[in-house]
């Protein structure tokens, strides 16, 4: 069989859980896809919520207070929701890319081993004991013991290496900061891995949960080189299926039937959902001019609308007392069952967030 753009589309809708939303926990759904982009605390949360049958925000909040979903810098350089098993394992196989990337702001910052051992010497002591603080809170602790901070940037560094290094991941929010917690206390049941075991597990979370894609893609998401992204998927492509759609050997799992969602299903998928940021070629789900619009607007990664699988346009949301009010912005006219089944999925989006929706 051959597959069209559209088939992989749905497939991945499918596999991605977002047309099939059968999971029940914020912690079953980070690790069915192995790790969720989370930079965007608030959009990544709906990212989850989309994914569930009738959850709401406060249930990812939840989630997140209790450490059933962890959030940390890995993979490529920036934060990602983890389930506390995953992230020794996941920080052990990609942080060295990570540090190879991070190399130049380390240097032009003036951060060296000499002054990571030091930060993560006050660190430790300053967390331990389920201590979790606030990163102004890390600052002062920092400074006390000598280590400059004024630049937030700097600050920031040495928090992400800190991460990277196991060190320290998530605690609970205090209101609507961020803490910080010790990584041993939050996630004590967390796995190694042996590199090769490590490529291998998420070269198959990446094709199960994703597929159809190429392992160029999987190289893109994972911030992992392609020689080892090649390796991954080479331990585990028997347990995969193998389709050539314009040249190119897309992957996908071998245990799921082919998909082909309701074409007049619409979803409001979050900024940098991995509907989106998954894939190194996104022209399965729109034509080379749905990105040109995009990054017209500034972000090619915005707030999209997806209808049979294809973005058709951007959303905004923004609040009052009680209601959200949603504000689409369509690539092309809508005729009038789509524009419902839009509006169906705005009401999805408030029934999340428990508030009304203004539909603008």
């Amino acid at each position: 069989m051959t597959l069209t753009r559209f088939d992989i589309a749905h497939q991945r809708l499918r596999n991605q859980r977002i047309s099939a939303a059968t999971l029940g926990k914020p912690s079953e759904v980070v690790g069915w896809l192995g790790a969720v982009q989370a930079q965007d605390y608030a959009g990544a949360k709906w990212a989850l919520g989309l994914r569930m049958q009738g959850a709401t925000d406060d249930d990812i909040d939840q989630a997140f207070a209790e450490g059933a979903i962890l959030r940390t810098h890995l993979m490529r350089p920036t934060w990602h929701f983890v389930t506390p098993t995953d992230i020794r394992w996941l920080l052990a196989l990609t942080a060295p890319r990570v540090h190879a990337v991070n190399a130049f702001m380390y240097r032009k910052l003036e951060l060296d081993s000499a002054i990571f051992k030091r930060s993560n010497v006050a660190l430790a002591k300053a967390l331990r004991n389920g201590n979790q603080l606030t990163r102004n809170e890390l600052r002062e602790v920092l400074r006390e013991a000598g280590i400059a901070t004024d630049d937030g940037l700097r600050l920031a560094y040495i928090m992400m290496h800190a991460e990277l290094g196991g060190l320290v991941c998530s605690g609970a929010r205090r209101g609507k900061q961020f803490t910080y917690a010790l990584l041993d206390e939050r996630a004590p049941q967390a796995k190694a891995l042996e590199r090769g075991e490590a490529l291998a597990e998420l070269a198959v979370r990446y094709f199960v949960s994703r597929g159809p894609a190429t392992v160029q893609d999987f190289a893109k998401w994972s911030g992992l080189t392609l020689t080892d992204a090649k390796r991954g998927l080479a331990a585990v492509s028997a347990q995969l299926r193998q389709e050539v759609v314009d040249g190119q050997a897309c992957w996908f799992s071998t245990s799921t039937p082919l998909a082909q969602d309701a074409p007049l299903t619409a979803y409001l998928l979050s900024v940098y959902d991995e509907y989106i940021s998954g894939y190194k070629d996104r022209s399965a789900i729109g034509e080379a001019e749905v990105d040109v619009k995009l990054r017209a607007l500034g972000n090619a990664l915005s707030y999209i609308i997806v209808i049979d699988g294809q973005i058709v346009g951007t959303w905004k949301r923004t609040f009052r007392k009680d209601a959200v009010v949603i504000e689409t912005n369509l690539f092309t006219r809508l005729t009038t069952t789509k524009k419902r089944a839009v509006a169906v999925a705005a009401q999805r989006y408030g029934d999340f967030l428990q508030r009304s929706v203004v539909l603008a």
